[in-house]
Order: structure tokens, then C-alpha cells, then sequence
């Protein structure tokens, strides 16, 4: 056996070796191994051929194949947000903030924390499977539940089809966001105060159901859409310039109850001026039936006699088949650029808890009103030590008188709250927010007590309390 013979046998056998071990291994890392070979000398270019033979067809293969995998589409991101809140004066009673169980002193109500709390774990799988089709996938870790904190709990899972190619026209179906509000719709992980106005945020639960929405946003909108994200102006996303959806109506992973479909219609329109300031207004409405929470028992105030005692059953529900839940909203955004401005006002109707009436007091339909508005100025290039981040100071002030339909009892919320303080965005992985909060608003969480009362807690369930608190927050995005 030649010199030459020998080597093509002892490649062959050497590939033939490694092609066996590594089943996996792609077309082009075979083709690569012959061609080290050619070049050392050890194959003479007509042997590489010879070895090589076939394998280009292999290797487009192998591209095509790994191109049609949707898989390799798909992103993974999140964020996290661990909270702190130190109460500073106010009434000396029970303080409970529902959205935010981190506030808190030794007479609240519940299961208050009063320490440090994580408010959000999020992680987010979405991309485009196909050319008609997107999925986005987001479970929180920071849910709470009777005994235990930080369970995992599904926030959004739907798909978008995509009519046009272009996705001017998508439809989504699934557990998603429903297009009423833009603070709403904008995100946690990109809101500057802690928590959504109660005015809004009382329209849905968690801000999502499930079911169909169609959006329209043509090319030129989405074009203005993706350049105000691109500034990190705070945008809310792409929720069409125009959306039409129905819904179960009873909120994010609760059972539907009624046989009706909540309607929601809206229309956004942004626009840039030949200085290139940013801003979007829009209007939208919702209807439907909804059907409260009527659960346990209360401590409240008997209207006829005065004396103070717990009711002896919970709230009557005024209609079982749910009762009227309407409201129409107008919203306005002037982007940061530098100086900002945000804000919304809605009006309604909704279930709400009369105390005064029926031997239980009775849920039924009330009138509601109320929003708030934000001033925000962006300092970019904000240097401290060897950071070089930006700074948004803001002021907010919110106002409502309605009630918290998806609470116990549908109880009466009324809000009047200032927010002052600032974000830092240290890095674009990291975060610090810091705000004195004023809190003048019902307390929605329940357990008021004789025995409570006479440690200094709350005398009566929803009474209002006046509170101030110093809030901080740190998130890490990834």
C-alpha cells in the first residue's frame, strides 16, 4: 500500500470515526476537517474532493433546515423588581396599599410584608414562528397566595396572526393585555411610579383577560412606535393605532361566570413636530356585565343605629347575571424630551358596594370618575461616580371616586394621592426608583376588628387613611 493510499485510507477511516461519534455534527465541520487536511498535505486536493464529494448539497441542506426552525426565532428576556417602603407619618392606624403589600405598619390589616417585597419576576419568551405568526409568553414569579409568596402564575400567553405580511392587520387571541389606557398597556418594567392610577387600573384585573383583539397600525405609525422606543421615551408598545376587541370580562386567570362578551373599542394617534417632539393622544371605551366578589362578612357602621358591629352575611349582588360595566377614557402624552408631561381621565359606570343599603349592604351599579396626571423631566448623561446613566425626576398626582369592582365586595375606592421622586437608570440592565408618596384613599383590604380596633387599628373595613411613606424600588432588566 502506497504513501498516498495510506493517508486516504487513514482519512477516511479518521472522518468516517468522527462522523460516527458525532451524529450531530453539521455537513460543513466534515468539509472543514478535509479541507485542514488538503492544506497540511496529508490529502492532495483530488482525495479532498473525493472525501468532500456531496457535501455541498449537504451543507445547504443542513441551512435550510436550521432556517425553518422556529425555535432559533424566539427571544428570552425579563426583568426583576424587589421593593422597600419605610412609612414616615400620617394617621397612626392601619395602612394597607392593595397593589403593593410592601407598604404597610404594625396595625395593618392581611398579610401585609412590610419589608422588603419582590413585586414582579418576569421572564418573557415571544418571537415570530412564521410569517403569520407571533407568540409571546409571560408567567410572573412574585404571585402570592394563602401561605406563600413568589408562585409562579400566568400573566400573558397569546398568538398574533398576521393578516399582511407588513402586520398592518393582526388579530391576538389568547390572555393578553386589553387595549383600554395607556398606563395600562405600558409596561411595569417601564412606568415611572410603582404603581398604575387606581381611576384606570380598575377597569380590568392585572390589566388582561382572555380573548380576540383586532389591531390596525399601519406602516408609517409603526415606523413613529419603534423610534419613540428607541429613545426610551416610556412608551406604552404596539397596541395598534386603532384596536376592536371582546373579552370575558372577569380579568387575567379568572373563570368567566356570565354568558357575555366584554367590547372594547380604541384609537391612539402619535405624532412628531418639525422639532421632533413626540406626542399621542387617544380615546377609548369599554362594555359589558360584570359580576363581583361578593365574599365573608364586613365591619362597618350601621346607618340606622350608629353602633359599630360586623354584618352578619356578605353583600347582596344587586343582578347575578352582572351588572353594568361602561366606561370611556381620554388620553394624552407629551414624550420626556426633555420635559414630559402624561395624563388620563375616565368616567363610568361599575359595581359598586352601597353599605347603606339592605340588611348587608348591596352591590350595584354606581357612577365613577377620575385619573391623574404626570410631569417628568429626562436628564441623559447623568454621571455619578463612574456611571454614566439618566435621570427622570417626576411629580404625579391622582384622583378617583369610584369603586375597585374586582376587589372583595366591590367596596368604594376613593384616591387622592402625590407621588414625587425619580427614576435612575443606572445602566440599561439596572434601575433605581425612590419617591415620597402621600396617600389620602380607602383601605380595600378586609379584617378590621373590635380586638384590632382597640390596638389602635381601624375601627371599621374600607375606612380612609392618610399616610406617608418613602417607596424604592430596584429592577434589573436582562
Amino acid at each position: 500500500m502506497n504513501y498516498k493510499l495510506r493517508s486516504l485510507v487513514a482519512a477516511t477511516i479518521t472522518g468516517s470515526l468522527m462522523l460516527g461519534l458525532a451524529q450531530h455534527a453539521t455537513a460543513d465541520s466534515t468539509t472543514d476537517i478535509v479541507n485542514a487536511l488538503v492544506t497540511k498535505g496529508v490529502l492532495t486536493e483530488e482525495e479532498g474532493a473525493l472525501l468532500t464529494k456531496g457535501r455541498d448539497n449537504e451543507v445547504d441542506t443542513q441551512k435550510k433546515k436550521e432556517k425553518k426552525q422556529w425555535s432559533n426565532k424566539l427571544s428570552i428576556r425579563g426583568y426583576l423588581q424587589t421593593r422597600n417602603t419605610a412609612m414616615v407619618g400620617g394617621d397612626d392606624v392601619g395602612v394597607n396599599l392593595f397593589s403593593d403589600r410592601s407598604v404597610g405598619n404594625d396595625r395593618s390589616l392581611g398579610d401585609q410584608d412590610k419589608s422588603f417585597l419582590i413585586r414582579r419576576a418576569r421572564v418573557v419568551i415571544s418571537g415570530d414562528v412564521g410569517d403569520r405568526l407571533g407568540i409571546y409568553i409571560q408567567p410572573d414569579f412574585a404571585s402570592s397566595a394563602t401561605g406563600g409568596n413568589n408562585l409562579g402564575q400566568l400573566r400573558d400567553f397569546y398568538g398574533d396572526l398576521y393578516l399582511t405580511k407588513d402586520k398592518v392587520h393582526r388579530i391576538r387571541v389568547g390572555q393578553s393585555k386589553v387595549p383600554f389606557g395607556f398606563e395600562n398597556l405600558q409596561s411595569s418594567q417601564n412606568r415611572l411610579a410603582l404603581d398604575r392610577a387606581d381611576a384606570l387600573n380598575s377597569a380590568v384585573k392585572d390589566e388582561r383577560d382572555l380573548g380576540a383583539f383586532y389591531y390596525y397600525t399601519p406602516e408609517t405609525t409603526q415606523a413613529m412606535f419603534k423610534e419613540i422606543m428607541d429613545l426610551g421615551l416610556k412608551h406604552s408598545g404596539n397596541y395598534g393605532q386603532f384596536a376592536l376587541g371582546a373579552y370575558n370580562g372577569q380579568g387575567a386567570n379568572q373563570r368567566e361566570v356570565n354568558d357575555n362578551y366584554h367590547i372594547v373599542a380604541r384609537y391612539t394617534q402619535p405624532w412628531k413636530t418639525e422639532t421632533g417632539q413626540f406626542y399621542e393622544a387617544g380615546i377609548q371605551a369599554y362594555s359589558g356585565n360584570y359580576i363581583p366578589v361578593s365574599t365573608g362578612t364586613y365591619r362597618r357602621r350601621n346607618p340606622t343605629t350608629g353602633v359599630i358591629a360586623t354584618t352578619a352575611a356578605a353583600p347582596t349582588i344587586a343582578d347575578r347575571n352582572g351588572i353594568k360595566d361602561e366606561r370611556v377614557a381620554l388620553s394624552f402624552m407629551m414624550y420626556p424630551q426633555p420635559f414630559g408631561l402624561q395624563a388620563e381621565w375616565n368616567w363610568g359606570k361599575t359595581p359598586g358596594l352601597d353599605i347603606n343599603k339592605g340588611t348587608n349592604g348591596t352591590i350595584e351599579e354606581q357612577s365613577l370618575n377620575g385619573g391623574y396626571v404626570q410631569a417628568m423631566y429626562k436628564i441623559d448623561n447623568f454621571k455619578f461616580l463612574d456611571t454614566n446613566g439618566t435621570l427622570i425626576p417626576f411629580v404625579k398626582w391622582q384622583y378617583y371616586d369610584g369603586y375597585s369592582k374586582a376587589e372583595s365586595n366591590a367596596a368604594q375606592n376613593r384616591v387622592n394621592d402625590w407621588e414625587v421622586g425619580a427614576e435612575w437608570q443606572i445602566a440599561p440592565e439596572v434601575e433605581f426608583v425612590a419617591y415620597y408618596h402621600r396617600m389620602k384613599r380607602s383601605n380595600l383590604v378586609l379584617g378590621a376588628t373590635a380586638a384590632n380596633a382597640a390596638l389602635g387599628g381601624p375601627n371599621t373595613d374600607y375606612e380612609t387613611f392618610t399616610a406617608d411613606a418613602i417607596r424604592m424600588q430596584l429592577q434589573f432588566n436582562y
